[in-house]
C-alpha cells in the first residue's frame, strides 16, 4: 500500500529505526533521532543495492517517487543508478574545481610562458583578475552569456566602453582555452557580438603646427626634470615611435653601426632607422643608466622602465595640457607635418608601423621603403632643429577702433 502525506506526518520516532514502504522498493526510514530518510532498495545483476535520495521534507513524496522511477529506467537500460549517482557527484565536484578563476590563472601562465611583454601581462591581469573578479569562483561551464553581458554592461555604463569590449575579447580567449581542454562546451562571449556599444573614439591631442611644435621642443630642452624623461621625450620626438616602445627600449636593441633600432617581437615586430640626433640622445644616456640595458630607466630603479604616466606628466608640468599634447601625440605631429611637406604617404605609414589588414603587404612595404625611411628620418631630425629656431609667433596688437 502506497504512503500518504498523512502517514509520513504521523510517523513518530521509536527506540529503533523502522521503515514505511511506498512500493517499488522505495521506503522512508524513520530514525530514532526523528529524521526521515528516503531509501530505494533494488537488485542489479542479482546483487541487492541501496540508494539514498535525501531527507524528508527536503525531498517530498512526489519527488522521491520521481527519483525511484528514474532509477528503475536506468536499470532497464543496464545502468546501475548508484554508480550513475557517484559519477554525477564526481562530475559536479570536478566542474566546481574548474572555475573561471582557475582557467584565468592557466591562461595567464601560458601568456607569460610564450614571452608576453610585461605591459601585456599587466593589462590582462587587470582585466581578468580585477574586472572579471565576480566570476572567479563560478564553474566555467556554468557561466552564461547573460552573466557576462551583465558584467560588461556595468563597466560600459561607467563610461569605459573600450574596456568592456577588451574584456569581452580576453574572456573569450579564456573560454576557448576551457573548450579545447574539455572543461567547457562553448564560448558564451560569442553570443555577445554586437551587444556592446561602440567605443568613444577620441583622437589623441597633438601639436601639428610647426612653430608651436618648435616651442614644444624648446620646452623639452629647457625642462629641469629627471634627465631620463627629458631624453625619452627627445627620443620620442625624433623617432615618433609608440610611447610604450620608447619606454621599453634597450641598449642591446640598438645597432649603432647601422643606425637601426630592432624592436623585439613581443613589443612590436619592427625595426626603425635612426637619425644622428637620435643616436646622440642614446649616447647621452650612458653616464646616467649605470650600464643598465634599459635606455630610459625609471627614477627608482635602473632595471625598470619609466611609468606609463611619466611622459605625459612631464608635458603637463611644461604647460602643455591633455587637450593640447600627449606622449602618443608625437606620432600624429610627425605624420601631419610630413604629409603637409608632401613626403611619400606610404613611406610615412611604413615609418609609423601602422597595422595593415594585409599582413604580407604591411611587411613588404616596410622592407621596400627602408632606404626612403632612412632618408626621411634624418630629414625629420634636421627639421626639428629648424623648428627649434623658429621664433614664437607673437599675437597682433588689437586694432584701434
Amino acid at each position: 500500500m502506497s504512503l500518504t502525506h498523512f502517514d509520513i506526518q504521523a510517523a513518530k520516532p521509536r527506540e529503533k529505526g523502522y521503515k514505511l514502504a511506498d512500493g517499488g522498493g522505495l521506503y522512508l526510514l524513520i530514525q530514532p533521532s526523528g529524521s526521515k530518510l528516503w531509501r530505494l532498495k533494488y537488485r542489479n545483476r542479482g546483487i541487492e543495492r541501496l540508494l539514498s535520495f535525501g531527507p524528508y521534507p527536503d525531498i517530498s513524496l512526489s519527488e522521491a517517487r520521481t527519483k525511484r522511477d528514474e532509477a528503475k529506467r536506468l536499470l532497464t537500460e543496464g545502468t546501475d543508478p548508484a554508480v550513475r549517482k557517484k559519477l554525477d557527484r564526481i562530475a559536479a565536484e570536478t566542474a566546481a574545481r574548474n572555475t573561471f578563476g582557475l582557467i584565468v590563472e592557466e591562461f595567464l601562465g601560458n601568456l607569460e610562458a610564450n614571452g608576453a611583454a610585461a605591459s601585456t601581462m599587466s593589462k590582462n591581469k587587470w582585466l581578468l583578475e580585477d574586472l572579471a573578479k565576480p566570476l572567479a569562483n563560478r564553474p566555467i561551464a556554468e557561466i552564461t552569456a547573460a552573466e557576462i553581458l551583465d558584467l560588461l554592461k556595468r563597466i560600459e555604463k561607467s563610461g569605459r566602453r573600450e574596456t568592456a569590449r577588451r574584456l569581452r575579447g580576453v574572456m573569450g580567449s579564456v573560454f576557448r582555452l576551457a573548450v579545447v581542454t574539455l572543461r567547457a562546451t562553448s564560448d558564451p562571449t560569442q553570443a555577445l557580438a554586437g551587444a556592446l556599444l561602440r567605443a568613444n573614439s577620441k583622437p589623441r591631442a597633438a601639436i601639428t603646427e610647426e612653430r608651436k611644435f618648435g616651442a614644444l621642443l624648446r620646452a623639452i630642452d629647457d625642462y629641469d626634470g629627471w634627465p631620463t624623461i627629458i631624453a625619452a621625450l627627445k627620443f620620442l620626438s625624433l623617432t615618433f615611435a609608440r610611447p610604450g616602445e620608447v619606454r621599453g627600449a634597450c641598449r642591446s636593441e640598438i645597432l649603432f653601426d647601422k643606425s637601426t633600432w630592432r624592436i623585439p617581437g613581443e613589443r612590436t615586430k619592427t625595426r626603425r632607422p635612426h637619425s644622428r640626433q637620435a643616436l646622440d640622445v642614446i649616447r647621452g644616456m650612458s653616464p646616467l643608466s649605470d650600464d643598465a640595458d634599459l635606455l630610459f630607466p625609471s627614477i627608482r630603479s635602473a632595471s625598470k622602465p619609466l611609468s606609463e604616466n611619466a611622459l605625459n606628466a612631464a608635458l603637463r608640468r611644461m604647460g602643455f595640457g591633455p587637450d593640447e599634447m600627449t606622449a602618443h601625440g608625437f606620432r600624429a605631429s610627425a605624420s601631419t607635418i610630413l604629409n603637409e611637406r608632401e613626403f611619400n604617404p606610404d613611406v610615412i605609414e611604413a615609418a609609423l608601423a601602422h597595422q595593415h589588414e594585409n599582413e604580407i603587404r604591411r611587411v613588404y612595404n616596410r622592407a621596400a621603403y627602408w632606404k626612403e625611411r632612412v632618408a626621411m628620418m634624418q630629414t625629420w631630425a634636421d627639421l626639428l632643429d629648424e623648428f627649434r629656431a623658429l621664433p614664437t609667433q607673437k599675437k597682433s596688437p588689437p586694432k584701434n577702433k
